[in-house]
């Protein structure tokens, strides 16, 4: 089968009645044995949802239903090694990833869509402007993300210790799910005096986290930990609104977003004062806002 085809033998289900809104998911072949999955619902411009590590494009649920009431076209997309996509061997550097992009955005013909990455996802928005020139995109968002480059060397003297990452992967294989037991809690800002999240829906996210490939987990730990993004932040030659928690204690927004928006050469900064890291849930209401602002708005 061609690359460049939708799968539609693959597919779950076909659009909706004619006239109705778009409601579909389907597989889409991406390179040789790699299928991705992709919700794809209703109609407008497009906004391509890329979830954070190791979650799936479910943690996007509150976005979902607010971008498609408001008149946008929403494609959520599990990435390789996790959700319900193909779990390779091989394949989880940033390239690939946003080599898989690519295809998606090729594959549905998408046109002036905005690209919104979350966390690792960021690292996909800004390698698909530099390896693919941005083609069909016409804005940016980056939540919480790991751009421009988190791992401390000599020139990134702020940055976290190699040690700290090398701690990470050890205890995800020695005990992968105590690990996302654990990941979960800080991710949200649940301590002893907070608890922004109840223990049913942690404990979904922690189900959802298990269900990536142990393999895509731990690869794209170093995909997301190691990978020097800050000379390809210029090439985001679109409106970017970059949005970050200051409490963030898995991404911290001091080596992340407070350089980002340096870097990026047309972008609106905005500080979620006390947020952590999961801001699509925590400040769910506060980002749809943000997000539906910036979308609508005539840049």
């Amino acid at each position: 089968m061609e690359t460049n085809q939708i799968n539609r033998s693959e597919s779950l289900s076909e659009d909706n009645f004619s006239g109705s809104k778009m409601s579909t998911d389907k597989y889409i072949v991406t390179a040789p044995n790699v299928k991705l999955y992709v919700k794809d619902y209703g109609e407008g411009k497009p906004v391509i949802l890329i979830h954070g590590w190791p979650l799936s494009n479910e943690m996007w649920e509150y976005q979902i239903d607010t971008l498609v009431q408001n008149n946008f076209r929403v494609i959520a997309y599990d990435r390789r090694g996790f959700g319900k996509s193909s779990q390779p061997w091989n394949g989880y550097d940033y390239d690939t990833l946003a080599d898989d992009l690519k295809a998606i955005i090729d594959q549905l013909d998408l046109k002036e869509a905005t690209l919104v990455g979350f966390s690792m996802g960021g690292g996909e928005v800004v390698r698909y402007f530099s390896r693919h020139g941005g083609k069909g995109v016409s804005k940016a968002v980056l939540i919480s993300s790991v751009t421009p480059f988190q791992l401390k060397t000599d020139s990134n003297p702020n940055g976290v210790p190699q040690e700290k990452y090398d701690g990470m992967a050890e205890q995800i294989k020695d005990d992968r799910i105590g690990f996302l037991d654990s990941f979960g809690k800080t991710f949200f800002g649940v301590s002893f005096i907070s608890k922004p999240i109840s223990t049913p829906l942690l404990d979904y996210y922690r189900m959802l986290c298990s269900l990536a490939s142990p393999r895509a987990t731990l690869e794209c730990a170093k995909s997301f930990s190691t990978t020097d993004f800050r000379r390809e932040m210029a090439s985001v030659n679109v409106p970017t609104l970059i949005i970050h928690g200051d409490e963030d204690k898995t991404v911290p927004i001091e080596i992340t977003s407070e350089i980002a928006t340096k870097l990026i050469p047309d972008n609106k900064f905005i500080v979620y004062e006390g947020a952590p890291h999961g801001l699509f849930y925590i400040e769910k209401d506060k980002l749809n806002k943000d997000l539906l602002e910036f979308l609508n708005s005539e840049i």
